[in-house]
């Protein structure tokens, strides 16, 4: 169970070896990586900035992460969210899930996904070409994704 909180790009395939190493126990993984997109709701995006609150958020992190691991039998997994002014293109987040089977593992990503999209500490802040920044909320969808967990 890792959660870091960074400004550094990562490696998807890197961070996957890791976890995995001599571990044969381990019969699924599943990732997932988000990205900066280069528009959003139409408009382009050539900056996205992310800012947290240091201490908070990585154990805030910790324990959706833990409440994953007490969902799902879980032998490991890993969350990865990058801070600070990102192109499109660029890594944001990475979410690894490790089980003995796929279901766990893909349900347990998808708990860990869509609760960083609604609850995770982070303020996401978008900018265009012109300098113009608009702050990033939860859309609706989102919301609607994190209730199937409750």
């Amino acid at each position: 169970m890792a959660v870091r909180v960074q400004r550094e790009d990562f490696d998807a395939g890197a961070e996957v070896r890791r976890l995995t190493a001599e571990r044969t126990d381990i019969g699924a993984v599943v990732t997932f990586t988000g990205l900066v997109r280069s528009e959003a709701k139409g408009q382009p995006v050539s900056t996205m900035t992310l800012e947290h609150y240091p201490g908070m958020t990585e154990e805030e992190l910790r324990r959706v992460e833990e409440e994953a691991r007490t969902r799902w039998p879980l032998q490991a997994s890993l969350v990865i969210h990058r801070t600070g002014a990102l192109e499109p293109g660029d890594n944001i987040v990475l979410v690894v899930t490790a089980s003995a089977h796929r279901q766990a593992a893909f349900a347990a990503a998808e708990f860990l996904m869509d609760y960083l999209k609604t609850r995770a500490p982070f303020w996401k802040k978008e900018t265009g070409p012109g300098g113009a920044g608009r702050w990033v909320d939860a859309r609706d969808s989102d919301e609607r994704a994190l209730e199937r967990w409750r």
